[in-house]
């Protein structure tokens, strides 16, 4: 199952955060809505988020110092921000948005396809680095000989025999041809693997599972 982003939307108008959602409902991802800056920043103490969508023009604390202090804490500095704001002749508040560290920068009312789409690029780009965070620590694993490699293979390999020998018993020479090519590429597998684990020198670690 893919993992699912948490995109933070911060919007002092509660018409605002619902035009929001309606938008990126599509995108299936965890929706989290903060009417102010100060209850964004207690909301990223709480959680992690993939991206933040903050309104440059609030009461009180405006995205700009929210951004700021977002930008300040070393847990949530990376968490890229995508300020909205209405249209107007103040070409400063772009220049503020990019300075208080924002991705990216546009103007309400907003093209739905254009605010999704552009979520998306970010949600992608975080499931991404998801993915390498994990590759990177079951390498570290692996060179520090925490993971049996070969051990996990063989565990996973004998699953699929037996599954395929099942297969075989109750198939009843329905597709026995398809079942038959899939037993030999399997037997194929345990071949190499058996190769394989004859020429890597034992390490000593225990299998673990790594899911």
């Amino acid at each position: 199952m893919t993992e699912r982003a948490r995109i933070l939307l911060v919007d002092d108008r509660e018409q605002n955060l619902l035009a929001l959602e309606a938008v990126l409902n599509s995108l299936d991802q965890v929706l989290v809505k903060a009417s102010s800056g100060e209850e964004a920043l207690r909301a990223l103490l709480k959680d992690d988020f993939a991206l933040i969508l903050l309104d440059a023009q609030m009461p009180g604390m405006d995205g700009f110092e929210t951004a700021s202090r977002i930008k300040a804490r070393t847990r949530t500095r990376d968490v890229p921000i995508i300020f909205l704001t209405a249209v107007d002749t103040d070409q400063q508040h772009a220049y503020r948005g990019y300075a208080a560290g924002g991705a990216d920068y546009i103007s309400k009312p907003f093209d739905p396809w254009v605010l999704r789409a552009k979520v998306q690029v970010f949600v992608d780009l975080w499931l991404a680095g998801r993915r390498l965070a994990t590759q990177t620590e079951f390498l570290r694993r692996q060179v520090e000989g925490e993971v049996d490699v070969i051990g996990e293979l063989e565990d996973r390999l004998s699953l699929v025999e037996e599954s395929v020998a099942s297969l075989l018993e109750d198939a009843d020479g329905h597709g026995q041809p398809t079942l038959d090519l899939l037993a030999a590429r399997v037997q194929a597998m345990r071949q190499a693997l058996d190769v394989l684990d004859k020429t890597m020198p034992a390490s000593g670690a225990t299998r673990r599972e790594f899911g």
